[in-house]
C-alpha cells in the first residue's frame, strides 16, 4: 500500500481542498448571489453534461487504463495512446451534429415546463465534450502513476475559476446569464491544465496506428460507455430528471442537499485514482491474493474515513441548514437518503474497478441496463408524489440495488471478499457514535456547536477505531500526529 497510501493521503487533502472551495460556492456564493432560478439551471446544465461525458469519452479514459500495461513496449504503447486521443471522436461528431440539427426536439421536453432552460441548453454536449477529453488525459497521468496534479486541476482549478465568476455577479460585473455561459471556459481551463500537465508527464509520439486488439478495445470501450454512463446516472439522471416535472429552481435545494452527501464520497473519489491503474495491473499478472487483499484494505478504509464524514454530516445537518438561506432548507431528508447512498458506494472499496477489468466485464453490462430502467421508472414514480424526497429515495433503493448485484458478483465470479468482521465492529462504532451525538444540542451559535460537537464526536470515534484495530494504515497515521503533537509540546 505505499504508493496507494502515498498518493492517497495527497489525493484526500487536495480533494477535500477543493469540496472546501466547492462548499463555500455550493453553500454560501451560489445560494446569495446566484438565486435559485440559476443554480437550478447551473446544476441541470451540469447534471447533463456529466451524462453525456462518458459517451463524449468513448470509455477511452478506462480503456487506456485497462490496456496500457498490456503493452510491452514504447511504440505499442504511443501507437496506443494515439489511437485513444482519437477514439473519442468517432462519437463526438455524430452527436455534437445531431444535437445542431435537431436541437428543439432533444430540448423540448425540459423546456416545456421550465422555458428559462432553452436559451443554455446547448451548453450541455460543449462542457460535455470538455469533460470528456479531460478525463482522457487525466487516465494518460495515472497510467504513469502520476494522479496528484490532476487531481488538483479537476477539483481545486475549476471551483476557483467559478468562484471568480460568482465574485464577478456579486459585484455586478457579470450578469447572471453571463454566469451560466462562461462555466463553460471553467471546464475549458480543466482540459487545458490537464491536458499540459499530461504532455509534461510524458509527451505523446503521435502514431496513427490501429492497434493488432482494435476489436478487443472497441468491445470494452462500448462496456464502458454503458457502465460509466450508469455511475453518471446514478449521481446526475435525478437532477436531469426533476426538471421535467418540477420546476427548476427545485434542483437549487436538492444540488445543496446532493453537496453536503457528496462528501462522504470524497476519501473513495482520492484513492480510486491512483487504486484504479494497480488494480489493473495485478489483474493483468494474476495476482488473486494480492488483489483480495487490495481489496479488503480498500473496502475497510474507506468505510472507516467515509463513515466517519457520514456522521459528522448527519449529527450536525440541522444546524449546517441554519448557515444558509431559508429557502433552501427543505433537502434535510435528501441528505440523509443521498449520504446512505454515498456509503454505500464506499463500503465496497474498489469494487468498480475490480468489475471493469474483470474478463466477465461484459456480463455487468446487463446489471447497468437494468438498473438505468429501474432508475427511471423510479422517478418517475417518485418525483412527481415526492417531489426532490422522492427523486432521493428513488436514487438510494437503485444504488443499493445496483451495488449489491455487483457485489455478489465480484464474490461468486473472482472468489473476492471486501468484508471481514472489522466491518461489522466499524458499522457498530457508527451506530454508537449517531445515537450518542444526534440528539445531543447545545445552547450556542450555530458555529460553536457544530465546532464543539464536531470535536467531542472526533475524539471519540479516533480512541474508538484506534482502541479496535481495524486499519493498520489509519492506526499509523493516527500514531504519527500523536508523535507530532508530542514533539510540539
Amino acid at each position: 500500500m505505499g504508493i496507494v497510501q502515498s498518493q492517497s493521503i495527497k489525493n484526500t487533502i487536495i480533494t477535500f481542498l477543493g469540496f472546501g472551495i466547492g462548499a463555500v460556492n455550493a453553500l454560501f456564493l451560489y445560494t446569495s448571489f446566484l438565486g435559485k432560478l440559476h443554480y437550478g439551471i447551473v446544476a441541470t446544465v451540469l447534471s447533463g453534461a456529466n451524462i453525456m461525458m462518458p459517451l463524449m469519452a468513448f470509455g477511452a479514459q478506462n480503456t487506456l487504463i485497462r490496456f496500457f500495461s498490456a503493452y510491452k513496449n514504447q511504440k505499442e504503447r504511443d501507437e496506443f495512446l494515439t489511437f485513444m486521443l482519437v477514439l473519442p471522436l468517432a462519437l463526438i461528431i455524430p452527436l455534437g451534429l445531431g444535437f445542431y440539427f435537431f436541437y428543439e426536439p432533444i430540448s423540448q421536453s425540459w423546456i416545456q415546463e421550465n422555458p428559462t432552460l432553452k436559451p443554455f441548453f446547448w451548453l450541455i454536449p460543449v462542457i460535455g465534450l470538455f469533460m470528456a477529453y479531460f478525463e482522457v488525459f487525466y487516465a494518460w497521468a495515472k497510467v504513469h502513476m502520476k494522479s496528484v496534479a490532476g487531481n488538483f486541476i479537476s477539483e481545486v482549478l475549476v471551483r476557483l475559476v467559478v468562484m471568480l465568476l460568482l465574485i464577478a455577479v456579486h459585484y455586478n460585473w457579470m450578469a447572471k446569464d453571463t454566469f451560466v455561459y462562461c462555466l463553460a471556459l471553467a471546464y475549458l481551463a480543466q482540459l487545458i491544465g490537464m491536458k499540459l500537465y499530461a504532455i509534461s508527464v510524458k509527451i505523446p509520439v503521435l502514431r496513427f496506428v490501429i492497434p493488432k486488439n482494435i476489436k478487443e478495445i472497441i468491445q470494452y470501450s462500448f462496456f464502458i460507455i454503458v457502465s460509466g454512463g450508469v455511475a453518471v446516472m446514478l449521481v446526475d439522471f435525478d437532477k436531469v430528471m426533476i426538471p421535467q416535472y418540477k420546476k427548476v429552481d427545485q434542483n437549487a435545494l436538492y444540488a445543496v442537499a446532493i453537496f453536503i452527501s457528496t462528501v462522504i464520497a470524497v476519501p473513495s473519489r482520492a484513492m480510486t485514482q491512483i487504486i484504479a491503474p494497480i488494480t489493473a495491473r495485478l489483474m493483468v499478472e494474476n495476482k488473486h491474493d494480492e488483489l483480495n487483499e487490495l481489496y479488503k484494505k480498500s473496502a475497510i478504509n474507506l468505510q472507516v474515513i467515509g463513515g466517519f464524514i457520514m456522521i459528522l454530516i448527519f449529527v450536525n445537518i440541522k444546524e449546517m441548514y441554519h448557515l444558509i438561506p431559508k429557502d433552501y432548507s427543505g433537502g434535510i431528508v435528501v441528505v440523509f437518503l443521498i449520504g446512505l447512498s454515498k456509503f454505500y458506494d464506499v463500503l465496497l472499496g474498489n469494487n468498480n474497478s475490480i468489475i471493469v477489468n474483470t474478463k466477465y466485464y461484459r456480463t455487468v453490462l446487463l446489471f447497468g441496463v437494468f438498473t438505468v430502467v429501474l432508475m427511471i421508472v423510479l422517478n418517475m414514480i417518485f418525483i412527481p408524489l415526492y417531489g426532490i424526497e422522492g427523486s432521493a429515495f428513488a436514487t438510494l433503493v437503485t444504488v443499493m440495488i445496483y451495488n449489491t448485484i455487483k457485489l455478489f458478483f465480484v464474490v461468486n465470479k473472482m472468489d473476492l471478499y471486501p468484508f471481514t468482521t472489522k466491518t461489522l465492529h466499524s458499522l457498530g462504532i457508527l451506530v454508537v457514535c449517531f445515537l450518542v451525538f444526534y440528539f445531543w444540542d447545545f445552547p450556542f451559535h450555530t458555529i460553536i456547536n457544530i465546532g464543539l460537537k464536531s470535536i467531542l464526536l472526533s475524539l471519540l470515534y479516533l480512541v474508538l477505531i484506534y482502541k479496535a484495530q481495524l486499519s493498520e494504515e489509519i492506526n499509523n497515521v493516527i500514531e504519527k500526529g500523536l508523535k507530532i503533537i508530542s514533539i510540539l509540546k
